[in-house]
């Protein structure tokens, strides 16, 4: 059983991912890590995605992994948790290992989630193993050169989304990922944000504690590509929630539940703003993309509230 959610005691767990890592000063990556892995009370086994995460953590011969931890392709993070899994399933039932509560958690980033590897996260879904994908969601290929991803936003700007006077920024809205993984009927699925972590580390106990597969999509802010200083990386994906840029809920058993709604509900320019990516959105004449933004943004919001049975 999980324990409640003290600071006191979650601070004097002992650390499943270590310091000493590359990974960029600010990335919210490994706060998002070091939330989900403290979360989780019992024996975690993890796979991971190759990117940032990946290569950051395990300079050869080095790991800052305290768990068992495998390394696979890009598109492979939840077919490899999904083999261990079932392995353990297996062995258990053969009597040749002891049941012992092991959970099984992937990470992806969205490129190996929103494009790469939905296939095998659909597989993952669809055949209900007792496994946790996690995404975190820093909304372009960051550790290959901030090229645009299915996640990424309309109007951003990457290397393969440049900002232009043809172009200005990426033409497309972002994937809904995770109503594509509730729409596969799992036990539970979830929006979280680093910067409120007792609701990410709420949900992360449910989604570890469900009969079957999980999915969580937590926004990781990137400074290097979202181009805003490393110390606003929390206070940057507050805005995000605070804008309804971000919602956060979750999606248990079929049931819709926000977890968390702005007092005040503040205008998109508010998250937009500190970021270098959507500069160029505040000129005259790109005026037009702030506004097909947050039409978007109220339109996605309401619908939300719909399925959540919330009024508006």
């Amino acid at each position: 059983m999980a324990t409640a959610l003290k600071l006191k005691e979650l601070s004097e767990k002992e650390d499943r991912l270590t310091y000493g890592h590359r990974l960029c000063a600010g990335c919210a990556a490994p706060i998002i890590v070091r939330q989900i892995l403290t979360a989780i009370d019992e024996p975690v086994v993890v796979a991971n995605a190759t990117g940032c995460l990946e290569v950051s953590t395990t300079i050869y011969p080095y790991t800052a992994w305290n768990i068992p931890w495998i390394h696979t392709a890009f598109e492979t993070a939840a077919s490899t948790i999904s083999g261990v899994e079932a392995m353990y399933r297996s062995l258990v039932r053969q009597g040749k290992m002891k049941e012992i509560g092991i959970k099984f958690v992937a990470f992806g980033g969205d490129g190996g989630t929103y494009d790469i590897g939905i296939q095998a996260l659909s597989g993952m879904m669809e055949r209900g193993h007792r496994a946790l994908y996690v995404c975190y969601n820093n909304e372009a290929y960051m550790n290959t050169g901030i090229q645009r991803s299915g996640a990424t936003p309309l109007g951003a700007w990457t290397t393969t989304s440049p900002v232009g006077k043809v172009v200005p920024g990426k033409p497309r809205p972002r994937k809904d990922l995770t109503a594509i993984a509730a729409a596969h009927d799992i036990p539970y699925a979830a929006q979280a944000s680093p910067h409120n972590w007792r609701d990410l580390m709420k949900k992360v106990r449910k989604a570890v504690a469900a009969d079957g597969a999980s999915f969580m999509n937590v926004l990781s802010s990137c400074n290097r590509g979202w181009r805003h200083e490393t110390d606003e990386t929390i206070e940057i994906t507050r805005l995000a929630v605070e804008t309804c840029y971000w919602p956060l809920y979750e999606v248990e058993d079929g049931e819709w539940k926000l977890t968390y709604r702005p007092k005040e509900k503040l205008p998109i320019e508010e998250f937009l703003k500190p970021q270098g990516r959507f500069r160029h959105l505040f000129s005259p004449e790109n005026k037009h993309i702030i506004e097909e933004l947050q039409a978007g943004i109220d339109r996605k919001w309401r619908q939300l509230l719909e399925r959540c049975g919330e009024e508006e």
